[in-house]
């Protein structure tokens, strides 16, 4: 019996398409965990993996970021001020009115005071009322108001600031209430995922999502010159109103506090680490003062090339020593390293017995040095190796303008 062609054919599709299933099927079950695609690589073949930051798994349908702002949410609060400001009367020092009207008939220059109310935000870490902000959303403020998400309102007083560090602690009366658990900052790596949450523009109990973007961000170098800090950059959205929130793990745990946005760029935003308020956080809470070692220099690294390269810039003479340490850029008048005889130009190599070859390092230690406590320093200058010691003194916040 003789098969039509056109059945024959439509046999041998069948017969492909069946085998077809049977062989793809058996390529799923060889991959562990299902299908992985070749990627072609004009590169070496052998390259080491790259690690992607990964979500956590969570249970249910609720992802890791709902499942940390129903942890933290409650414990974060809106932050409003008042204060007062003196307003000049603009007309007081312009000339034209006074020649128009003479100074005999000209009223006495006068003030006029106005309100003026700010926002931030804030988060709980004790469950008396402590709450933890920037110094900067109260510094000056004449009354504060702390509103919970669930709109209780507490009266808030100013317990203890600190400028340096752009933080403060504010008390409300409460009892049992929400505590935003404090996670440790020192176990940050660059592409964690980072949650910031807060009251930006005067939206509460906003979240946004990003990751880590790098870490220990000098804060000179991001704009902020008055703060002695080292910042968490992140890509997660912060505008004003944030400051003073928490920036999340994935866990839920506060690992920094929301303090700065740069107006001139997308996707880049600061917190304060959680580890430097908690090392300060009892005491602001108890009004104490922070005290701050200092020896008054603005110093930079220093390479052998970067040695070469400013003496034929600036053509130095003598030449600068073609080292690794740290270069003394200006001394501040009057400070104790001006009193101890240390010069621009001057390159730090050693600094309390360690050997220094990075300008962080060296802030480092001046910084875990008791204040009047002597610390020797070596220098080279010149071609001299110099030892001078260095008691340092109190840092004024005003001299990190000058």
């Amino acid at each position: 019996m003789l098969i039509p062609k056109a059945v024959r054919q439509l046999g041998s599709y069948l017969v492909v398409a069946i085998l077809s299933v049977v062989l793809t099927s058996i390529g799923l079950h060889g991959v562990p965990g299902g299908f992985a695609p070749a990627i072609a690589d004009s590169g070496d073949r052998a390259s080491a993996p790259v690690e992607v930051a990964q979500a956590p798994s969570s249970s249910g349908t609720r992802n890791f970021v709902a499942a940390a702002v129903r942890r933290v949410g409650p414990a974060v609060v809106r932050i409003n001020t008042e204060r007062t400001v003196a307003q000049a009367n603009p007309f007081d020092d312009d000339p034209f009115f006074r020649r128009f009207f003479s100074d005999r008939n000209f009223p006495p220059p006068q003030q006029r005071a106005r309100r003026e109310v700010g926002q931030g935000s804030g988060f709980i870490i004790d469950s008396s009322g402590i709450v933890l902000t920037n110094a900067h959303v109260v510094s000056g403020v004449d009354a504060v108001t702390v509103v919970l998400r669930d709109g209780r309102r507490f009266q808030g007083r100013v317990r203890g600031l600190d400028q340096l560090s752009d933080l403060a602690v504010v008390k409300i009366d409460g009892s049992d209430l929400p505590v935003a658990p404090l996670g440790n900052s020192s176990q940050v790596s660059v592409g964690d995922w980072a949650i910031a949450v807060g009251n930006p523009l005067g939206l509460d109990n906003t979240v946004t999502l990003g990751i880590v973007s790098m870490l220990d961000r000098s804060s000179s170098d991001v704009g902020i010159p008055d703060k002695r800090l080292d910042l968490i950059q992140t890509d997660a959205a912060i505008n004003p109103g944030n400051s003073g929130g928490p920036l999340l793990n994935d866990r839920g745990e506060v690992v920094g506090i929301n303090t700065a946005i740069r107006s001139d760029g997308q996707g880049i935003g600061f917190a304060i680490a959680i580890d430097r308020a908690k090392a300060i956080k009892d005491r602001l809470a108890q009004g104490e003062r922070i005290r701050y070692p200092f020896i008054g220099i603005r110093m930079m690294t220093l390479t052998p090339d970067t040695a070469r390269d400013l003496t034929a810039e600036f053509e130095l003479s003598p030449p600068l020593p073609e080292t690794n340490g740290v270069l003394v850029v200006r001394v501040l008048p009057n400070s104790p390293a001006a009193q101890a005889g240390v010069q621009p130009g001057d390159v730090a190599i050693e600094v309390g017995g360690e050997r220094i070859t990075d300008a962080g390092r060296l802030q480092d230690i001046v910084e875990a040095t008791p204040i009047g406590q002597p610390l020797d320093i070596a220098i080279q200058r010149g071609g001299q190796t110099l030892r001078l010691t260095v008691s340092p003194g109190e840092l004024d916040p005003t001299a990190l303008r000058r």
